[in-house]
């Protein structure tokens, strides 16, 4: 007689995962809901399956680190990296799914399960891990045992309270040393929400917590009182509150610390409405682009971003520096936004060389990546491999995956430079490259044909080109028309920075640091009157 012949695990998975995709719907409502019921019986015991896995993975890159004599400490590095990649998530999120793996099956055993037998959800199975991670082993096992018959009974939020409520019971001095730890992990953090809105987070001591909510919705009620509310509602107020005391300005809408805004020139000065963007938050509409620049009371500097116009693709620029800074650092934080490393998004702290410097790697646009600490620590274990140009980043893994991911233009085409009307802008140079300003004042009259508004070519438009000062900064300050005194169109380049410079100036009793420009003279390009008569004009509209 035959042995029996067992089909390959992997090869099973594909067929489920096929068989799935493919089902048709349920004939009636009695049989949708037995589906529903079974699928996410299925969807849990795959949790607990890849939480396996998972730990199977951890032992045994460690067992062959270890035979290869990798010291302890070092064994099992990157691991984690390798988890998210697998399924598709940041190397953060890879990190956490690592430990809850180990502590599901190690330490919770009735847990793991309960999540194997679908009779518990990951959700609940995770709650539980959370709530106990600070417990030493032999104390995770008595909760454990003590909360089996609980787990299947009870909703999320009611379990974690039960488990938080026994594990301070089973061990106080622990819970003790926990909330010590807690303080010690107090952060602030920003996320993007919808609406062009964002989260700003404080992870706070309770008490403070408490006690800066109170402060602010008691400082709202009294700008209520006082009859200076301006239409504004009581959590509007506050929320202006906070962000007047946390930078220190007069109004909310007035931004004082430099926030960097991503648009096209003809989403900017015309009708077009391709996206702005945040780097680093996301994006913004083109009408509310056009309102920050115009609304808002701090200064508004504009700098020229170079981008190829059939693909909007920043255009390269090097260095002979060894390090990634200036301006070639700032482009790459633009271009990557977010660490480049497949589905890490986490902020980008390192400009680093794809190719080692030290391995003769260039300081140039197409060896550079932007990576938050971790992924570029990461990437010089061994094993780990990086290939990159400007437009794509390719990630290999010690078991030979490879992971890839483009890089998102700035913006989509522009129509006006794909058409030839603004040709061989940013074709000949890279970002901080430039003509000889006699050369560059010239090319910029040949590139405006037929101009619809804006002043004359080369003429001067009264106050707004005339009165020109040198200001605090790396900016200089083109007056517009009397009409509107207060608001100035600021054109960084219009200026030159000496190259003696002082440390520090008083004003006022404090110290602060200043940047001396001497002006130039020359009239007013084409093109810088068109942007100075843009923005008044839009400004003139609100």
């Amino acid at each position: 007689m035959e042995a029996k012949q067992v089909p390959d695990a992997l090869t099973e998975i594909l067929r489920w995962r096929d068989c799935l995709s493919e089902m048709p719907p349920a004939a009636t409502e009695e049989e949708a809901i037995d589906r529903i019921t079974a699928l996410e019986e299925l969807t849990s015991a795959c949790a607990a399956a890849q939480a396996r896995e998972t730990l199977t993975f951890d032992m045994h890159r460690k067992n062959r680190e270890a035979e290869d004599g990798v010291p302890s400490k070092k064994q099992g590095l990157g691991v984690g990296a390798e988890i998210g990649l697998a399924r598709k998530v940041s190397r953060h999120r890879g990190n956490a799914l690592l430990k809850f793996s180990r502590t599901l099956l190690l330490d919770l055993p009735n847990v793991y399960s309960a999540m194997k037998g679908g009779d518990i959800s990951e959700e609940k199975a995770r709650t539980v891990a959370k709530e106990s991670d600070w417990l030493p082993r032999e104390k995770k096992h008595e909760l454990d045992e003590r909360m089996a018959e609980r787990l299947a009974e009870v909703g999320v939020r009611r379990l974690g309270n039960e488990v938080r409520a026994l594990a301070q019971k089973l061990d106080q001095q622990a819970a003790v040393d926990h909330l010590e730890r807690c303080v010690g992990e107090r952060s602030v953090s920003v996320r993007p929400a919808p609406g062009n809105m964002a989260y700003l987070t404080a992870l706070l001591p309770m008490s403070q917590a408490v006690a800066a909510f109170a402060n602010l919705k008691k400082s709202a009620q009294t700008v209520t009182a006082t009859g200076k509310a301006d239409g504004r509602g009581q959590n509007q107020i506050a929320a202006d509150l906070l962000v007047e005391r946390l930078t220190g300005q007069a109004a909310a809408a007035a931004v004082p610390t430099e926030v960097h805004l991503i648009m096209q020139d003809s989403s900017l000065f015309g009708p077009r409405e391709e996206s702005a963007w945040f780097p680093g938050v996301g994006p913004i509409p083109a009408q509310a682009a056009r309102n920050v620049v115009a609304e808002n009371e701090a200064a508004t500097f504009i700098r020229r971003l170079y981008t190829r116009p059939e693909d909007g693709q920043l255009v390269r620029m090097d260095s002979r520096r060894r390090e990634f800074s200036g301006l070639l650092r700032r482009m790459v934080v633009f271009r990557d936004d977010v660490c480049r490393s497949p589905w890490c998004e986490a902020p980008i702290q390192h400009a680093d060389h794809v190719d080692a410097a030290a391995a003769g790697g260039e300081t140039d646009w197409d060896n550079s990546s932007g990576l938050c600490a971790a992924c570029n620590y990461l990437k010089e274990l061994s094993g780990w491999r990086h290939k990159a140009t400007a437009e794509a980043l390719e990630v290999v893994t010690p078991t030979g995956h490879h992971y890839r991911t483009r890089t998102k233009p700035l913006s989509g085409p522009d129509p006006g430079c794909a058409s030839g009307q603004d040709e061989g802008r940013g074709a000949r140079h890279g970002p901080g490259e430039q003509d000889p300003p006699d050369q560059q004042h010239d090319r910029e009259r040949q590139q405006l044909p037929g101009r619809q508004h804006g002043p004359e070519p080369g003429r001067d438009t009264g106050e707004a080109a005339a009165e020109r000062t040198a200001t605090p900064g790396d900016g200089a300050r083109a007056v517009p028309p009397r009409a509107d005194p207060e608001f100035s169109v600021m054109i960084p380049w219009r200026y030159i920075r000496r190259t003696s410079q002082p440390t520090t100036i008083d004003i006022g009793g404090s110290s602060v640091g200043i940047d001396i420009v001497d002006a130039d003279e020359r009239p007013m390009s084409p093109t810088e009157e068109l942007l100075r008569a843009a923005i008044v004009e839009h400004r003139r509209r609100l």
